[in-house]
């Protein structure tokens, strides 16, 4: 089997160039006009966005990269070689059971900072892992909310924010135009939020810190930084979501494993669960199982295991009043993804 290599962008490709209704293609070194059938056929299978301009196509069929171009809103996209892309998934997928590892720890930390006095930078960054932890957000970006008023958590306005005794309600346009309305029961996180929103100082970002007598707005770059600071390695808020939506899925699935007994009522299972993540996430269901579910468990599952064990531990609530999907239930996911079949918290149900 051919390896990859590397593809640069930089250097001349295939050019694409409205003709009609369709497309021509053309060598972007010689300038001739792309017709051999095999190599058309490639540029069909990529399934470039009509909508794209600017696009650069890589000349190599074995390339990592291959097709570039600006969509409507004017970002940059990017499609890669499917063997590059099965590839980086994995790594996500193994980089998400890190972060489960050490969630433990990373909770305890935050917990701490959480109980600081006043408005430090470490306090309100910790408040935005536990956020992220507990509230399945996007981090959001300052050039895009600017840009599509749409936001993250770096970028939520206070106005977006509304908190009731222990009770945060966030109320706000996410990204894609999805209107995300969201409530988490935390009075740690509750606490901080409306010291933030009662503040005189600052602007209208909701998660700010204070250095001397000015108020900082956090940048997601800062809770990035800081999560690799409590987490000791290159974590991002995508890893949350992903971990996320990889319990959420296993735990539906193991809700559903009563009526898995044929293949159609599996398959009906899975889409219902997909639905279910994509519904917490706030992305379509597509996205979910294809960013946010980790394969295996749904693999796992067609194969007839599950973490049923662990369900009743769902009819708890913790000391704040949350669904207890942390804890026992992230373990059990850790070793249902890892095939641990003599974990009493994983069972065989068809």
């Amino acid at each position: 089997m051919a390896r990859l290599r590397k593809a640069d962008p930089s250097a001349p490709g295939i050019e694409r160039r409205r003709r009609g209704r369709g497309f021509e293609y053309f060598d972007q070194e010689t300038g001739d006009k792309v017709d051999e059938d095999f190599v058309l056929e490639r540029i069909s299978a990529l399934a470039v966005p009509p909508a794209w301009k600017e696009v650069w196509i890589c000349p190599d069929e074995m390339g990592h990269l291959q097709a570039i171009g600006i969509d409507a809103a004017g970002r940059r996209q990017y499609l890669y070689h499917q063997r590059w892309r099965e590839r980086r998934d994995q790594e996500k997928f193994d980089r998400m059971l890190r972060l489960a590892r050490v969630l433990p720890s990373v909770r305890v930390e935050v917990g701490q900072q959480l109980h600081a006095a006043g408005a430090a930078r470490e306090k309100i960054l910790a408040c935005s892992i536990r956020l992220l932890d507990r509230g399945f957000f996007r981090i959001g970006g300052e050039d895009y909310a600017e840009t599509h008023e749409s936001y993250g958590l770096a970028t939520i306005k206070k106005e977006h924010v509304t908190i009731t005794d222990e009770s945060v309600l966030f109320d706000y346009n996410a990204k894609g135009g999805l209107h995300r309305r969201w409530s988490l029961i935390d009075p740690d996180v509750a606490e901080v939020l409306r010291m933030l929103k009662r503040r005189r100082g600052g602007g209208d970002d909701l998660l700010a810190y204070k250095r001397g007598r000015v108020w900082i707005d956090v940048r997601s770059s800062e809770i990035n930084e800081y999560l690799k600071s409590v987490a000791g390695e290159e974590f991002t808020a995508k890893d949350f979501r992903t971990w996320s939506g990889t319990v959420l899925a296993s735990v539906a699935l193991a809700v559903s494993g009563h009526a898995t007994t044929s293949v159609t009522s599996k398959k009906r299972a899975v889409t219902r669960a997909v639905k279910e993540v994509a519904h917490y996430l706030g992305n379509t269901p597509t996205v979910a199982r294809k960013s946010y579910i980790d394969p295996r468990v749904i693999d796992r599952y067609n194969s007839g295991w599950t973490i049923r064990p662990v369900l009743d531990d769902l009819g708890t609530d913790d000391p704040e009043g949350d669904l207890l999907i942390q804890g026992r239930i992230e373990e059990a996911v850790v070793d249902l993804i890892e095939e641990h079949r003599n974990s009493d918290s994983v069972d065989r149900v068809a």
